[in-house]
């Protein structure tokens, strides 16, 4: 059988699954189906919930950026059933999920990075530069600045962007760093289709109009710079596949390149980027220490130089240390110091020794701190993260941070915040694994990962104090948290810490800290309701965790909240699969709060499909289950849904009713995300009913609630619902309502509440008589609902053809 364990990506998978199928006899695909189908079967899963034909043929395609880990997993079984073959099909899936997850993480800027005070030389390279870029104007030009590690390519380029920019305005300006050579395996080299998204938003394209195929996007890029002057810094790039399809095509833009080895772009000008010349390197040393003096060797910063490698990043480092050297030292001393320690160095000479010499004068806890930053599992850490991995308090860690700054060690990213070049990464990790026990490494990350549980779970009992019984109990004594007992100061930690979060999860997994990625999992579920995305990555882990340890509860756990997300990302099937499976599993491990919430979920599907008789069921049968077991928020959000489903069969009274004892029991329980939840169902029966004011004021009041939690979905909800009475007699409100509205489902990948502030954009261009406008917009909408296989695509449909026809 075909070995999966080489794979690097999805096409790959897809690569290895088609060898299979050959291996395997090479079965049809309706042979395929139906064997997976006759074992989902056999393990009790309803005929509705079952494999189609084309969902199987879709696991073997390339181009996928999301697959169905359960469907792959059962196609390999129907096709070679033996449990190793397929437990190691299980974990490459895993690994290979998370790069990918990994891979889509990136950081796109429209500014460039400050420009470095005093930068030095480089005249000959920004002459040959000014020479390329001056007789194209008005063309696209492609600029690869190549070279090897610490030789100041980014510095090189930042400093030609602000000078290009300053002479002769952008109107667009695009910096990403394309990760190509982290020293983590866990920052893999960013996905060009996740830069792509990032550029097409900060191009105000909306989310839903953003294509899903590499090609797609990158024409649409293309297409937005059209007559506009740009320029794009993509800084440390891997490879031609990585940046081909970022590449700028109309007129009069500029794209600099930098990277480590030589990329073949086609038409580009390589600028290959060397050492400082002896002159560049003693004019660096001289401005950054004036008042040192040479000593007896007028040749000392020269010697100093050279023993640098004549690298940029070295020789800052070097020039710090100089600079802030105590008693009666010259250039002659540092000079033959260098020399002293210039010998067995594992990466380059020079910056071996430029990072030794500044790391050995450093005080013992500086040092200290240096390695534990490497341990690090995200791009930036505050000093509270720095606290937990050197286990001191706050203050005296951001004191160090502070004195790493001076060194050039460590680099500020704004907000408090720090980060490493990969290169002193690199060389604090080889410090740590050569000068730190590893029982002692393992504590200072298992003290980094109680921080964050901690500080976490403070922040979410703040952020949702009704919600605090689901979560699970944290006591991690003496750790020192941030004062997030405030919702806003809670949301903007959880918002800053949300990719170390995410990082930590995979990390804890790998690390064998199984009960703490349950634990970090549980703790955030409330709060990833409004990162779909990263909701699934944490869940996954969590699953896989659970797993490991045998654990129903966690895996029943993990498996309803991949549901919840699955299913607001509009994914419903897929949703319901996962929720089936939350429910089985919930039963055996005897949990009727579980039980009841994966009843709840599938309620929600259903009545999203427009099923609403079985949504009915699902959660009546819920909330028996939580009065039995007297759990009074459960009961109130079953009333709430049970209220909304009569909604749509048009039992109005009833739903009242039950609606009016929802939002009792929200009072009474001080949840106020419930209370506005209630209100906004209370709107839509206001609506139906022909009360548009006091439908309005629920609106308002729900909105308001929302805002204070922080919770997009359900600001999207409410905007959505202002705007869509405020269409007939105030359209420009309507089109401000739904943009917003628009703006807050994108954020968090809501596709029903983009489908539905779509069809609002609709109605209210219709209005305003702009026939063109709306026809868009609820072609648009039509196309999302479709993509949905919600019940309110045949309505908009029906609407888009009222219109008149489009006029050629």
């Amino acid at each position: 059988m075909p070995d999966p364990s080489g794979a690097r990506d999805l096409d790959d998978l897809a690569a290895a699954l088609r060898a299979l199928k050959v291996s395997a006899g090479n079965p049809s695909f309706d042979e395929i189906t139906k064997r997976v189908n006759a074992a989902w079967t056999a393990a009790g899963r309803p005929p509705g919930e079952l494999a189609r034909r084309g969902t199987v043929v879709d696991c073997f395609h390339d181009g996928r950026r999301r697959v169905n880990n359960d469907l792959v997993l059962a196609v390999v079984r129907a096709l070679h059933d033996d449990a190793g073959y397929v437990a190691q099909w299980h974990q490459v899936l895993g690994v290979v999920l998370a790069e990918v997850a990994a891979a889509g993480q990136v950081r796109c800027r429209d500014h460039l990075p400050d420009d470095l005070t005093g930068f030095t030389g480089r005249a000959g390279e920004l002459a040959r530069l000014r020479e390329t870029l001056e007789p194209r104007r008005g063309a696209a030009v492609v600029v690869t600045i190549e070279g090897m590690a610490g030789v100041g390519k980014t510095r090189l380029a930042v400093h030609a962007g602000h000078l290009l920019h300053t002479e002769r305005p952008f109107d667009q300006v695009f910096f990403a760093d394309l990760r190509g050579f982290h020293p983590d395996p866990a920052q893999p080299p960013v996905d060009p289709s996740a830069v792509l998204d990032g550029f097409l938003r900060l191009l105000a394209v909306p989310a839903q109009r953003i294509p899903y195929e590499r090609e797609a996007r990158t024409a649409l890029f293309r297409a937005r710079l059209a007559g506009r002057r740009a320029l794009v810094v993509l800084d440390n790039a891997v490879d031609l596949d990585q940046v081909g399809s970022l590449l700028p095509a109309g007129s009069d833009t500029t794209t600099l390149i930098t990277s480590r080895r030589r990329i073949a772009v086609p038409a580009a000008v390589h600028l290959t980027l060397g050492s400082y010349s002896t002159e560049e390197a003693v004019a660096y040393l001289t401005r950054a220490a004036p008042d040192v003096p040479a000593g007896p060797d007028p040749q000392a910063a020269a010697r100093i130089a050279e023993r640098c490698g004549l690298l940029p990043l070295a020789l800052a480092l070097v020039a710090g240390h100089v600079r802030t050297a105590t008693g009666a030292w010259t250039l002659t001393d540092h000079a033959d110091r260098l020399d002293r320690q210039h010998a067995g160095q594992r990466m380059n000479a020079g910056l071996e020794v430029a990072f030794d010499l500044s790391y050995q004068d450093l005080p013992e806890q500086q040092r200290s701190l240096l390695r534990r930053c490497a341990l690090h599992p995200g791009a930036e850490f505050d000093a509270h993260a720095a606290a937990a991995l050197l286990d001191t308090t706050p203050g005296a860690a951001s004191g160090l941070l502070e004195a790493l700054h001076a060194e050039h060690l460590v680099v500020p990213a704004g907000g408090g915040r720090y980060t490493l070049h990969d290169l002193v990464r690199t060389f604090a990790a080889n410090q740590a694994e050569d000068e730190e026990p590893p029982s002692v490494l393992r504590a200072a990350s298992d003290r980094l990962g109680d921080y964050y549980l901690a500080a976490a779970s403070t922040a979410m009992d703040a952020l949702h104090p009704a919600y605090a019984e689901l979560r699970p109990r944290v006591d991690v004594p003496g750790v020192h948290v941030p004062d997030v007992s405030g919702a806003d100061t809670a949301l903007a930690w959880l918002d800053a810490e949300r990719p170390a979060l995410v990082a930590l999860a995979a990390h804890a997994v790998a690390a064998g800290r199984l009960t703490y990625v349950t634990e970090l999992a549980g703790t955030l579920a409330r709060y990833l309701n409004t990162h779909p995305d990263d909701g699934l990555t944490v869940h996954r882990h969590a699953l896989r965790a659970a797993q490991r340890m045998n654990d129903l509860a966690g895996q029943a756990e993990a498996l309803a909240n991949l549901g919840n997300f699955l299913g607001q990302l509009g994914r419903y099937r897929s949703a319901g699969e996962h929720l089936q499976r939350a429910l089985t599993v919930f039963r055996r491990a005897g949990d009727p709060r579980g039980e009841g919430r994966a009843l709840a979920n599938l309620g929600v599907v259903e009545s999203r499909l427009g099923n609403y008789e079985r949504a009915m069921e699902r959660f009546v049968e819920a909330l028996a289950l939580y009065r039995r077991i007297g759990y009074q928020l459960g009961e109130a959000a079953m009333l709430n849904n049970i209220g909304d489903t009569e909604i749509q069969l048009g039992r109005y009274d009833d739903a009242e009713a039950h609606l009016t004892a929802a939002l009792e029991h929200h009072h009474r329980l001080a949840d106020s995300e419930g209370i506005a939840w209630v209100r906004e169902t209370m709107a839509m029966l206001h609506t139906r009913r022909g009360c548009p004011q006091r439908a309005l004021g629920e609106h308002e009041q729900a909105l308001i609630l929302f805002r204070r939690a922080g919770d997009r979905q359900g600001e999207a909800w409410a905007l959505n619902g202002m705007g869509e009475i405020a269409t007939d007699r105030q359209p420009h409100e309507a089109v401000d309502r739904h943009v917003s509205a628009l703006a807050a489902a994108t954020e968090i990948g809501d596709v029903d509440q983009q489908a539905r502030a779509q069809a609002g954009l609709g109605h209210a261009y219709r209005t305003l008589g702009d026939a063109p406008a709306a026809r868009r917009h609820l072609q648009l909408a039509v196309t999302l609902y479709t993509e949905l296989g919600a019940p309110e695509a045949g309505a908009v449909q029906e609407q888009l053809a009222a219109l008149a026809p489009a006029r050629n």
